[in-house]
Formats: structure tokens, C-alpha cells, sequence
């Protein structure tokens, strides 16, 4: 398991690289304006999708990596 601090730099890392740092930084601001209730969000985020079509998101990102 990781411990915390591991885990924001890995997820710093990893904004970093998808988003850019510029961005990244604009994401994590964001986040802090905004009330943001993750696990609300989680829930809501692929309700529109079956099953077979969450697979098939994952799959597709998983082939593009």
C-alpha cells in the first residue's frame, strides 16, 4: 500500500502527464473552489452506460495507452 504522500505524487504525476502542468494546476484549483463530493460524482459518472459500454470505454483507453 502506498503511503500518502506517494500517492500525491503519483497522482500530481499523473495529471501532470495527461493534462500538462498548466492544466493539471487548473484542475487541482478547481477542485478546491468548488464543494466536489467525489464518491457522488463516481456514481453519476457512467450511469448512462451499460455494463458492455463501460467495458468498452476501458478497453479502448487500455489500447491507446
Amino acid at each position: 500500500m502506498l503511503t500518502e504522500m506517494e500517492i500525491k505524487i503519483k497522482g500530481l504525476d499523473a495529471l501532470s502527464r495527461e493534462l500538462g502542468s498548466v492544466d493539471a494546476e487548473k484542475f487541482i484549483s478547481l477542485l478546491l473552489k468548488e464543494p466536489f463530493d467525489y464518491t457522488k460524482w463516481q456514481r453519476t459518472l457512467f450511469q448512462n452506460l451499460s455494463v458492455e459500454g463501460v467495458s468498452k470505454a476501458a478497453m479502448q483507453v487500455r489500447n491507446n495507452e
